[in-house]
């Protein structure tokens, strides 16, 4: 059974920085892509970052203020988030997908990020 369990949110003014951590049960190996998405009130849920490979993917907003890395040892992904504005104010989820024996998404609970002025 995957469980993804994320840490790191609260609140912090504009312009300050954050590190979101993403601990999951099972080997990162398991999954091809890892990741995280986001939900602001009255919105969709939106990707962030995600990682596949060698490849990342970043969302034009978060462009050169947010990186995404994972720590295999450690079974954990991580989002540090610079630069913070309002805007990225949302619920943070952590993703992974398994590709195998069928492929399965997999989230975690979110966790909040407040941005205030």
């Amino acid at each position: 059974q995957v469980q993804l369990v994320e840490s790191g949110g609260g609140l912090v003014q504009a312009g300050g920085s954050r590190q979101l951590s993403c601990q999951s049960s099972v080997s990162l190996i398991t999954f091809n892509t890892v990741g995280w998405y986001r939900q602001a009130p009255e919105k969709q849920r939106e990707l962030v970052a995600t990682t596949r490979g060698g490849n990342i993917n970043y969302a034009d907003s978060v462009k050169g203020r947010f990186t995404i890395s994972r720590d295999t040892a450690k079974n954990t992904i991580y989002l540090q988030m610079n630069s913070l504005q309002v805007a990225d104010t949302a619920v943070y989820y952590c993703y992974t997908h398994d590709p195998y024996p069928v492929p399965t998404d997999y989230w975690g609970q979110g966790t909040q990020v407040t941005v205030s002025t």
